[in-house]
């Protein structure tokens, strides 16, 4: 008899052992009102490892550089809806750029359509070496940037950007990374024109403007990927900027090798 009181009490720990270890990050990747063209691309994006990696937290107020289309926008807002906050730092409202234009009135649109889901987003912009706020200065406990770091530097404002992120952050607050990696000893100039970074290039800007690197993941590196191709980092997928020239080649690749860093803003 208490051997069966025994199992019976095991049972009932393991149950409330997994309603207490549901994974909130993996529920908001699973999320069935994502984007079925975005959910494709999660075998070379990682979300759920990368935000792991990053210590996303539910009760968090996180920023997200340049949001674009949304990719991880869709992920992060439903982890945060409850608990915590989200600030899409997107493109300025007033950018001369095509490109940037059509990104950020895109989004506007989708928050509108989509307000009962993501009306919880706060829509800041963020143009590095401006005068732009993506939050309240020292109200982030997490900013998180994917593969921009290679824009800014295109305008020489890539040490600008990574103040702007160390202002927003609260101290102890993390800086995360996810960035196309050259290979080291990359000259500027090829950086500019490929789409990749040196990942000491990338630490060392975060170093400068007073982070810490804490720790690095391999979970988006890709092997395949040599960083030295015709078009540059958009030769490869999703982009694919050669058209139908050597495409099986490339998609055989799949998308590029990523460093994915994390970075603390310290204490005092």
């Amino acid at each position: 008899m208490k051997l069966t009181h025994w199992l019976a009490g095991m049972a009932c720990a393991m149950t409330i052992a997994g309603t207490v270890q549901a994974d909130p990050i993996k529920d908001a990747v699973a999320n069935e009102k994502r984007t079925e063209k975005y959910t494709q691309r999660d075998q070379y994006r990682h979300p759920a490892e990368t935000l792991e990696f990053f210590q996303i937290k539910p009760d968090m107020t996180v920023v997200e550089i340049w949001p674009g289309g949304g990719w991880y926008t869709e992920i992060l807002s439903p982890l945060l809806s409850d608990e915590g906050k989200l600030y899409a730092a997107h493109f300025p409202k007033d950018t001369d750029v095509g490109y940037f234009k059509r990104s950020r009135e895109n989004f506007e649109k989708w928050l509108a359509e989509e307000k009962d889901t993501h009306g919880h987003i706060v829509l800041t912009e963020f143009a590095p070496g401006k005068d732009t706020e993506i939050a309240p200065a020292g109200s982030a406990d997490a900013v998180l940037t994917f593969r921009n770091v290679h824009n800014w530097m295109r305008g020489d404002n890539e040490a600008a950007a990574f103040k702007s992120f160390y202002k927003a952050l609260k101290p102890g607050g993390v800086l995360g990374v996810v960035e196309h990696r050259a290979k080291p000893g990359t000259e500027r100039d090829a950086m500019k024109t490929s789409g990749y970074m040196t990942q000491d290039y990338v630490v060392e800007l975060a170093t400068k403007a007073g982070f810490v690197l804490e720790e690095a993941s391999e979970v988006n590196a890709n092997p395949k990927d040599s960083a030295d191709h015709p078009k540059g980092v958009w030769t490869l997928p999703p982009s694919l900027r050669l058209g139908d020239e050597d495409k099986d080649k490339y998609q055989a690749i799949g998308e590029s090798d990523r460093m994915t860093l994390r970075f603390r803003k310290p204490k005092s």
